[in-house]
């Protein structure tokens, strides 16, 4: 990362759904904030007018497998096809495992296929209720630095610990001269 400029990289897994991704998209609108939203394909096949709202709103668009697949539950053939079938809907290259874990051979596949995976180096916890705003908050301002990708979660287990937090993490990361912007395959 170029060390003069501050820039980190929101991102959201495991939408869209219509209970979740529309105030998600307030939010980031209010803001003035773009992301990037890792989509399981067969719910943006669900909602494509969420999806076409994401792309509208000049947001990113990754691939999140069609099936939300576990790669290290998974044979490499059917987990590649799996993305690969997500990809045709989604169009893109973006692409980040389910759990943040897939085999070598998985792996090592999906890049030969031109993918450019991106995981995350801060982990907000959104989706487990143990934890208060305040210490998925305190994760946050502990862990980002230039170049930090955050996952939360678009879903309806993380929803409200989500949408709590999400205003409470832009303000800081602004306040601290941060530009969110969307990852994108020119990284």
């Amino acid at each position: 990362m170029n060390p003069s400029s501050k820039v980190v990289y929101l991102t959201f897994d495991d939408g869209p759904i219509p209970q979740c991704t529309p105030q998600v998209l307030e939010i980031l609108h209010q803001y003035n904030v773009k992301a990037t939203f890792f989509m399981v394909a067969e719910n943006a096949e669900r909602y494509p007018e969420l999806l076409a709202r994401v792309r509208a709103e000049g947001h990113a668009v990754g691939n999140h497998t069609y099936h939300h697949m576990r790669g290290c539950q998974s044979c490499t053939h059917d987990y590649v096809a799996d993305a690969q079938h997500a990809a045709q809907l989604l169009q893109t290259n973006l692409f980040r495992p389910p759990h943040g874990r897939m085999r070598f051979a998985q792996k090592r596949a999906l890049l030969q296929a031109g993918y450019s995976i991106y995981l995350w180096d801060v982990l907000t916890h959104d989706y487990n209720p143990s934890y208060s705003v305040e210490k998925m908050l305190s994760i946050v301002k502990r862990c980002t630095r230039n170049g930090s990708i955050i996952v939360l979660h678009d879903s309806l287990k993380s929803r409200d610990r989500m949408l709590h937090l999400l205003p409470l993490i832009i303000k800081w990361l602004q306040s601290e001269g941060y530009e969110l912007k969307p990852l994108s395959t020119a990284f």
